[in-house]
């Protein structure tokens, strides 16, 4: 079964005009993949993330993630989709400046009713995995740019969903601080066999994804799978 599936989905936003962020745009991607949509500013890259992720929903066509048709689902069931099989990246960090890191990881599974001695020896166990262990009660405030985003990361691999997305997850970091993200990320596809879809224009994020999707104008216009 394929991880995610969409079916000639569309989507127009209408404020003062209309855009046209996707059209007509059919994607499958399999458990496991490592995948980036490419492409100019306005080419439907971030909006392809937000309805595969189930934050937006399109005009038309169909949306299946991990055997779900998520575009016949009712909202207060997709909340719970969400929580439960869809990590979220950003490139914002969006960390709880009053929680510790070992707080923030905790987060979500607390939201899931995870016990609290399992969701804090989870997230001691994935901290070490990675070599940040000494951070465990440090605040956002006191982590440099790249130790957010690694933990934030960290925050979205937690509960273990299928599906990670991450929108423009490198763009707040230089590429010393890239590179450790992307390496961390990389090892979790690879040994927890977590998909990964990213949103970028960074050379970085294309060079290490195994498959990318290149957009314009809403459409895709190249899907090129290398090798690993």
């Amino acid at each position: 079964m394929p991880q995610i599936e969409l079916i000639h989905v569309s989507k127009t936003y209408r404020d003062h005009v209309s855009v046209r962020a996707l059209s007509e745009v059919s994607l499958t991607l399999e458990k496991a993949d490592f995948a980036a949509s490419v492409g100019p500013s306005g080419s439907g890259k971030t909006t392809l993330l937000n309805l595969v992720g189930a934050i937006d929903t399109p005009d038309s066509g169909i949306i299946r993630i991990a055997g779900l048709e998520i575009t016949a689902t009712p909202a207060s069931r997709l909340a719970e989709f969400r929580l439960r099989h869809i990590g979220f990246v950003f490139q914002s960090f969006n960390l709880f400046p009053v929680l510790s890191v070992i707080e923030n990881l905790a987060f979500v599974p607390a939201l899931q009713g995870m016990p609290k001695a399992e969701r804090v020896a989870r997230a001691e166990r994935l901290l070490a995995e990675v070599g940040m262990g000494a951070l465990r009660d440090k605040r956002p405030d006191e982590l440099s740019g790249g130790q957010q985003q690694r933990v934030a990361v960290l925050r979205a691999i937690l509960p273990e969903p299928d599906l990670v997305l991450a929108d423009e997850p490198t763009a707040n970091l230089d590429s010393e601080n890239a590179a450790l993200l992307l390496d961390m990320m990389g090892r979790l596809n690879r040994e927890r066999g977590v998909t990964f879809l990213f949103s970028t224009h960074d050379p970085a994020v294309m060079s290490r994804a195994r498959r990318l999707i290149r957009l314009r104008d809403g459409r895709i216009i190249s899907d090129e799978v290398r090798e690993p």
